[in-house]
């Protein structure tokens, strides 16, 4: 009498048996991938971040009798610099979100610089490709440099700096990762709209961003 192992090895083909043991195989290897994906906790980015900037200046205009009247127009400036944000996951769709940005550039041939402190929740999609979307609040610092002597008495419009300020700061916007690796993903695209009070005036400032995002 066959034994019952020999009967019951012998009901399925060795093709079948090979099928079986790969699908168990893959199944395992899926499940790992998840449980590896929801514990993951941190995510560090890094990378290019380029800032659409409205600079407040001050303006000495002439009038007939020589007298100085001051305005102060705005002018936008293309600042070019750096963003590094680092994210904590509560939960695999939700995290708090500490981001530190720093852009630089030249306007009426003064350096100008402006950076963000910010601070928020964020909520994103675990996929492979995982959009995302934030609202972070702080603060904002923006600094001028000096563009020399601007005489009291001129017979043509004299642009001079306004030096430093700092305000509150928002930035409510989002973007797109695309994982390329286990612990690598690409940051193709984050846009911001930066909200500020510098200089006595309110800022609606369009932030654009890409770089890498490590996650652990």
């Amino acid at each position: 009498m066959p034994s019952c192992s020999r009967s019951c090895s012998g009901s399925f083909p060795p093709r079948t048996l090979l099928l079986l043991k790969f699908f168990v195989l893959f199944g395992a290897v899926l499940c790992f991938a998840a449980v590896s994906k929801a514990q993951d906790k941190v995510e560090l980015f890094g990378g290019y971040s380029y800032f659409r900037a409205s600079i407040r200046e001050g303006q000495n205009n002439p009038c007939l009798d020589f007298c100085p009247i001051q305005t102060f127009p705005t002018s936008q400036a293309n600042l070019n610099g750096w963003e590094f944000a680092a994210q904590y996951k509560f939960l695999p769709f939700f995290g708090g979100v500490v981001d530190f940005n720093g852009t630089y550039g030249k306007l009426n041939g003064g350096g100008t610089r402006e950076r963000t402190y910010l601070i928020g929740p964020q909520i994103s999609l675990p996929l492979k490709i995982s959009p995302f979307a934030h609202a972070l609040f702080g603060f904002a610092r923006e600094s001028q440099d000096p563009l020399g002597a601007c005489p009291a008495l001129t017979p043509v419009a004299c642009q001079f700096s306004l030096g430093s300020d700092t305000s509150w700061a928002s930035a409510l916007g989002g973007g797109l990762d695309w994982d390329v690796a286990p612990f690598v993903a690409v940051r193709v695209l984050q846009i911001d709209s930066i909200h500020t009070n510098l200089h006595s005036a309110s800022q609606n400032q369009p932030r654009v961003s890409a770089g890498v995002v490590f996650h652990f």
